[in-house]
C-alpha cells in the first residue's frame, strides 16, 4: 500500500513538466507568429497605399505565397501525401469539405491589411482586430471543432478575454475623434473574428493530413481564387496601378503568410485557438508599436498614449488568460 500510495505521486511530476515545456515553446512561438503578423500589415498597408488598390495588394500577397508552395511542391513529399489524404476524407466523409476554407478568413484579413493599415497605422489595426480573435478563440475553446475537444473556459480566461476587449475600445477611442471611416475600424474586427477559424481549419488540415505543409497550401490556394475575382472586379472598376514600387521588401507578404500558416497549424494543437490568438497578439502589438515608432507611414496619425495604454493592457490579458486552470491537471 505504501508503494502504491509512493508512486502514485510521483507519475505526475514525471510526465509534466515535458508537457508544461512543450506549452511554454509553443507560446513563444505564437508571440513570434504574432511578431511576423504584424510585419505583413505593415508591408502589405504600405503596398496598398503604393498601388491604391487593397485588393489587388491582397492578390499579389496571397498569391505569391501560394506560388512558392506550388513551386516546392514536388519536393516535398510529405505535402504531397497530405494533400491525397485529405482529398481521401474528403471523399469518404471522414472530414467536412469546409475544414478546407480556413483561407477564406486569411483572404479577408490580407485584405484587410491592405485597404486599413497604412491609414490605421499598425498598432491601431493590430488592436482592433485582437477583439474578433479573442472572440473566435473563446467560442471555438469552448465548442471545440473536429478533433479538437472542448475546453473549459476558465476564469483567468475570462478575466484576460475582457480585459483585451476593453484595450480595444481604450486604444481605438482617438480614431473616432477624427475623419476615419467607421468601415476601417470594423474590418480589422471581422477580419480578427476570421482568424480564429483560419486557424483551427488549418490545424485539422494538418491533423489529417499530417502536415503543415498541405495546410498552408490550401488554405493559400482557397484564399487567392477568392482575391482573384475580388482583385478583377476592382481592376475592372478602378483600372492598372499607374506604376508598381521597387523596393522588394514590399512583395515580402507572401512569403511571411506561408511561415505563419504553416507555423500556427502546428501549434494550435499545443495551446488551444485562444491561447494561440492571444499569444500572437502580445506579439502583434509589441512589433506593431515598434513598426509604428520607428517607421512610420504617411498617411497615419502619430502613435496615441492611449495606444500604448491599450497595448499594455492586452499583453496583461495575455498573461492573465495563459495562467494554467488547476482543474485542467488529471
Amino acid at each position: 500500500m505504501s508503494s502504491a500510495g509512493s508512486s502514485s505521486p510521483t507519475t505526475p511530476a514525471r510526465t509534466a513538466p515535458p508537457k508544461r515545456a512543450r506549452v511554454v515553446v509553443a507560446v513563444a512561438l505564437a508571440v513570434a507568429f504574432g511578431a511576423m503578423l504584424a510585419v505583413q500589415s505593415k508591408v502589405n498597408g504600405d503596398l496598398g497605399q503604393v498601388l491604391g488598390d487593397g485588393y489587388l495588394t491582397a492578390l499579389i500577397s496571397f498569391g505569391s505565397g501560394m506560388l512558392l508552395m506550388v513551386a516546392a511542391l514536388p519536393v516535398w513529399a510529405p505535402g504531397r501525401r497530405g494533400l491525397a489524404t485529405i482529398w481521401r476524407a474528403i471523399r469518404s466523409n471522414r472530414m467536412p469539405w469546409w475544414y478546407t476554407m480556413g483561407g477564406a478568413a486569411g483572404a479577408v484579413f490580407v485584405a484587410s491589411q491592405s485597404l486599413t493599415a497604412a491609414v490605421l497605422g499598425v498598432a491601431v489595426f493590430t488592436i482592433a482586430a485582437v477583439s474578433g480573435q479573442v472572440l473566435s478563440g473563446l467560442g471555438i475553446d469552448r465548442s471545440g471543432l473536429g478533433s479538437m475537444p472542448a475546453t473549459r473556459i476558465t476564469l483567468p480566461r475570462l478575466i484576460g478575454s475582457a480585459l483585451a476587449l476593453a484595450a480595444v475600445v481604450l486604444s481605438v477611442s482617438p480614431q473616432f475623434q477624427g475623419d476615419i471611416p467607421i468601415w476601417m475600424l470594423v474590418l480589422p474586427f471581422i477580419a480578427g473574428l476570421g482568424q480564429g477559424f483560419q486557424q483551427a481549419l488549418n490545424g485539422e488540415l494538418n491533423e489529417v493530413g499530417g502536415s503543415a505543409f498541405t495546410a498552408g497550401l490550401i488554405s493559400s490556394a482557397v484564399g487567392t481564387v477568392l482575391l482573384i475575382g475580388a482583385a478583377a472586379i476592382s481592376v475592372s472598376a478602378n483600372g492598372w496601378p499607374d506604376a508598381y514600387p521597387t523596393e522588394w521588401w514590399l512583395y515580402t507578404g507572401g512569403v511571411i503568410g506561408v511561415v505563419f500558416v504553416a507555423g500556427a497549424a502546428i501549434v494550435v494543437r499545443f495551446t488551444g485557438v485562444l491561447l494561440l490568438g492571444l499569444g500572437m497578439i502580445a506579439g502583434q502589438l509589441v512589433m506593431s508599436l515598434l513598426l509604428d515608432l520607428v517607421v512610420p507611414t504617411d498617411a497615419a496619425a502619430p502613435v496615441h498614449p492611449l495606444t500604448i495604454v491599450g497595448a499594455v493592457l492586452t499583453l496583461a490579458a495575455v498573461l492573465i488568460a495563459a495562467v494554467p486552470s488547476k482543474s485542467r491537471k488529471r
